[in-house]
């Protein structure tokens, strides 16, 4: 059965990059979200082998490349900056074509809605915000408050891609988002200031239980990302207020406020929370929509990419005839096992590795074992380069013979 329309809620990057791969198969799409653009918030930038593969999928990798940059280190640091342990995508073959690229989210969102532009079976709307949510047999509907008034809009499929506080999930749930909240409190900023000295990496984490934090070149003109561990329970303001302090005690420079340039700083809660089910009859959520976990190690972004390019295989099969409905629980099931078994371990375990003594990690953390291990056997260091894959599953396995 060819598909007649897929509805996408949410214009981030996951619900942009869904729109672009189904619009260029010729399926009818169209995406709305609340906003009046890209948010330009400082969020991830980093975008491992998964991803990497789905952006080339949608014809748009080459670009990423072009905007942003290929990653190439990543280290974990004292406070003072001496080296612990690290890993380097050096080993991987020299025509491996997914490796780790690096682009801010806004600029990854400004580019798919390039290219989603020109896709004419792609409609993407801003300023409409869905309220409602439901299903009959044959399709889906959504109630949409837009500036011309509310709207009632039908399609084979509703997909959630509307982050964390998702209304397609509360609508499928209510509001309980099953999980925790972790008691720390993370602030990101993205801010001009000139590392390479200090962190030569393109990645670096600072070990240390109550300064921890993440440096990370994003830009090639200079642009950082430092994400830091600061006290909970204050207000917005007051930890923007904190922010100098902090660089201060923090940074191995110890810089003063008028040396650097904070571009954005944005205060937030780290969540591990996956949804009841992925799927619903005709609704489905992907993404931040459906699960959520810390930032430390990229695998809440890849994941999400991830979750996309399965839920890509799936519909594009029923699109096709070469896939039954019950592909889509297989989806369901698939992706939400990859978060309890892999993405919420494994993003617990890299967010508490920042926790211990920096002065005996290298020799007591069995994944730092690893790395220093790797630093003489380059099989292994393309075994960790590698480890991401394992987010991502070929769904076309369940194609019809």
């Amino acid at each position: 059965m060819a598909l007649k329309k897929i509805i996408i809620v949410g214009a981030g990057p996951s619900g942009l990059l869904l729109g672009l791969l189904l619009s260029k198969q010729g399926v009818q799409v169209e995406l709305l979200d609340a906003e009046t653009k890209v948010s330009d918030q400082p969020r991830a930038a980093h975008y491992a082998s998964p991803a990497a593969y789905e952006l080339d999928r949608a014809g748009v990798l080459e670009d990423v490349k072009t905007r942003g940059f290929t990653f190439k280190t990543m280290a974990w640091r004292k406070p003072d900056a001496t080296f612990v342990a690290g890993n380097t995508t050096e080993h991987l073959p020299a025509d491996y074509p997914h490796r780790m690229v690096v682009l801010p989210l806004d600029l990854l969102g400004e580019l798919l809605v390039e290219h989603l532009q020109r896709q004419p079976t792609a409609q993407l709307k801003w300023s409409h915000r869905v309220v409602k949510v439901g299903q009959e047999a044959d399709h889906a509907w959504v109630d949409v408050e837009t500036p011309n008034g509310q709207q009632h809009l039908t399609a084979d499929y509703i997909v959630g891609c509307d982050g964390a506080s998702s209304t397609v999930r509360r609508e499928l749930f209510g509001s309980e988002y099953p999980g925790e909240t972790l008691n720390a409190q993370i602030i990101a900023t993205n801010v001009y200031y000139d590392f390479t000295k200090v962190f030569p990496s393109d990645s670096n984490f600072i070990i240390h239980p109550d300064n921890l934090y993440m440096v990370a070149r994003v830009t090639n003109d200079g642009l950082y990302r430092v994400t830091y561990k600061d006290i909970p329970n204050l207000t917005r303001e007051e930890y923007i207020a904190r922010q100098p302090k902090r660089y201060e005690e923090i940074l191995p420079t110890h810089p003063k406020p008028h040396e650097y340039k904070i571009t954005n700083i944005s205060p937030y809660k780290l969540q591990q929370r996956c949804a009841q089910s992925f799927r619903v009859g005709r609704v489905i959520l992907a993404a931040d929509a459906a699960h959520l976990c810390n930032p430390f190690g990229g695998l809440g972004l890849t994941g999400g990419i991830a979750d996309v390019g399965s839920l890509y295989d799936a519909l594009l099969g029923i699109h096709k005839g070469v896939a039954d409905e019950d592909i889509l629980d297989k989806y369901a099931e698939i992706r939400k096992k990859i978060w309890t078994d892999i993405i919420d371990p494994m993003s617990r375990e890299n967010f508490a590795r920042l926790h211990q003594d920096a002065e005996t990690a290298r020799e007591k953390d069995p994944f730092f074992q690893l790395c220093v291990k790797a630093e003489t056997d380059e099989a292994l260091s393309r075994e960790i380069a590698m480890g991401y894959e394992k987010l991502r599953v070929d769904m076309t396995q369940f194609y019809k013979s």
